[in-house]
């Protein structure tokens, strides 16, 4: 044991190995490249050997480091996967999420607290993020992504569809009920620029003749156009979902039962074929369990005439 190298040394050789740069290595570590380079050459001395051919703008294995990479790189794995597995078998340990930001802002976090209460030896650490994630490169354990649920070698599990519909602080109605999509033609409307097609396709969804104006409210994203809903600005289109419980409390309601029909969904995803710790099936099951309930109470809502 007195002979093994030091881990940070063969994390930058591995690294280094793979991405066949110091200044690759380097940005994947987030440390500089004279580090990564360093801790190659601290492993070189410590073996006698030269892993590296060094030359103007790239580095290429000697055969001594394409024989060391190869087995090096399969005991790092051997400790990653026992280290998974001895996680999975105890009920602590930390989960990393990446989580898409309005289902993080409207959905997640205001439910999160059932979670810790159930599970208070797990640890989360959240992110708001919009790209793919290299499951290979990063921490991230699992991942909400919005989408057609197509992406490879990942594992994709359905959370529920992204239905929207029109909602307004009752406020803005003055007492005036709406009795059909025509009559939201009279109020302002919430539009999103880079979603600015939402209304037009609601409009032709429902059959009712509809030509875009500057007419209206523009802010950049779905969290700042329900916001301004409930604020009594005008009708936004939000998914209802996030609205819940603002509908159940009256701050917005949905006059119309008309919903904007998309093909994307929320999934939660995680790397192919990983063996999941416990935070991560106890985030699973947890997740799963209050999508059957938010949908039980969707349709609760609909029975009594909030939707």
């Amino acid at each position: 044991m007195n002979r093994l190298p030091p881990l940070t040394a063969l994390k930058s050789f591995t690294a280094a190995a793979r991405l066949g740069s110091f200044q690759a290595a380097s940005v994947e570590l987030f440390v500089t490249p004279s580090a990564v380079s360093h801790q190659v050459k601290s492993l070189e001395e410590f073996l006698g050997l030269d892993l590296f051919v060094r030359r103007t703008r790239r580095i290429v294995l000697t055969a001594a480091g394409e024989d060391y990479y190869q087995a090096v790189q399969e005991a790092l794995f051997e400790i990653d996967r026992a280290t998974q597995n001895l996680i999975s078998t105890h009920q602590t340990g930390q989960l990393h999420l990446s989580v898409a930001p309005a289902f993080l802002t409207r959905w997640l976090l205001p439910r999160i607290s059932s979670f810790y209460e159930a599970q208070p030896d797990v640890e989360i650490e959240m992110s708001a993020e919009t790209g793919l994630i290299d499951f290979e490169r990063s921490e991230t354990d699992m991942a909400v992504y919005f989408g057609h649920g197509q992406w490879s070698d990942i594992e994709v599990q359905l959370l529920r569809h992204y239905q929207q519909v029109p909602v307004c602080n009752p406020s803005l109605l003055n007492g005036t009920e709406i009795y059909t999509p025509a009559d939201l033609l009279n109020y302002t409307l919430l539009h999103i620029p880079k979603r600015k097609d939402e209304w037009s396709r609601w409009f032709k969804q429902v059959g009712v003749p509809y030509k875009e104006t500057k007419r209206g409210l523009y802010l950049s994203s779905g969290s700042l156009t329900t916001s301004a809903a409930i604020n009594g600005l005008g009708f936004a289109l939000a998914d209802v979902g996030f609205v819940s419980d603002e509908i159940s409390t009256g701050k917005l309601i949905a006059p119309l039962d008309e919903f904007l029909i998309t093909d994307k969904s929320f999934y939660l995803v995680y790397q192919k074929k990983r063996a999941l710790t416990y935070p991560m099936k106890a985030f699973q099951s947890w997740l799963m369990e209050e999508m059957t309930k938010d949908i039980a109470s969707q349709k609760e809502e609909k029975q009594v005439g909030l939707l």
